[in-house]
């Protein structure tokens, strides 16, 4: 999207666009061909095993005959912004500018759209290197909102996935997103109080929290990721797009009467009653 040899200035262009000055200039550090790959051995993993730590993924990666330490799978994990999910006590303190909210959801019937509005970040593999997806969920009706690629997992691509879905849908009564500092830190939040919106964040590791991106994850790196090898960004979103664009609208939910999220999301019947 950015033209390095434009008229317009590179500082321009990423204001338009609205991406962070520093995301264009960012240069990624390389990863080895055999750390690529067992990043995409992680990802399966973590997806099948989202308790498992470092220890037992050195242990699974073991089993298929993949000799990697401890250290080296905590490294690539960090890189790759997954970390153990269960339940257990706040031991750490968030850093000082950054509040932690409380989970609003238990207890709660969620059953009309834009009641909840929910948001993730997962890792996604291609041939020769990785990016990461964003995404705003519709809680009721699972559809996809909003979403972008980057090479970064900073505030900035967060805070833009969030403005495309308020620009399209108005907003939501309630905003849940997990503990990472993407979602806790100023520019995210007070975005959404602006729009008088309830921040609702997961309690720490808890991925049964925030479920449906969960399941989310599952169905976009089962029937897309895992089925192709981008060669690069601009093949990946096209991609990811497409199959995003066939989710929304033509997928069937079992949850939902076997409507798709479309049908959910503007209470529409589903096509077999239609017919």
């Amino acid at each position: 999207m950015i033209d390095c040899e434009h008229d317009l200035p590179i500082t321009k262009q990423a204001e338009i666009l609205k991406v962070s000055r520093s995301s264009v200039y960012y240069l990624p550090r390389p990863v080895s061909s055999a750390d690529l790959e067992i990043m995409q051995r992680l990802d399966r993993l973590h997806l099948e095993y989202p308790f498992a730590g470092s220890r037992m993924l050195r242990g699974l990666l073991a089993l298929q005959g993949c000799k990697i330490g401890r250290r080296h799978v905590k490294t690539l994990m960090r890189r790759m912004g997954i970390e153990a999910l269960y339940r257990r006590p706040r031991t750490t303190k968030p850093e000082p500018s950054h509040k932690i909210y409380p989970y609003l959801l238990r207890g709660i019937e969620i059953t009309r759209p834009n009641q909840v509005w929910a948001m993730d970040i997962t890792y996604i593999p291609m041939a020769h290197g990785f990016v990461y997806l964003a995404v705003v969920l519709d809680w009721a009706t699972r559809r996809v909102l909003s979403w972008r690629l980057s090479i970064t997992m900073e505030a900035a691509f967060c805070v833009g996935t969030l403005e495309d879905a308020l620009a399209r849908h108005g907003r939501p009564e309630i905003f849940n997103t997990d503990q990472g500092s993407q979602f806790t830190g100023a520019a995210f939040t007070s975005l959404l109080a602006s729009y008088g919106i309830a921040i609702s964040m997961d309690g720490k590791g808890a991925w049964r929290d925030n479920v449906f991106v969960e399941r989310l994850w599952r169905s976009v790196k089962y029937e897309e990721v895992y089925l192709r090898a981008y060669e690069n960004v601009s093949e990946a979103r096209n991609s990811i797009g497409r199959y995003l664009d066939f989710y929304n609208r033509r997928r069937p939910h079992s949850s939902l009467d076997d409507r798709t999220p479309d049908q959910a999301y503007f209470d529409l019947p589903p096509l077999r009653a239609a017919a």
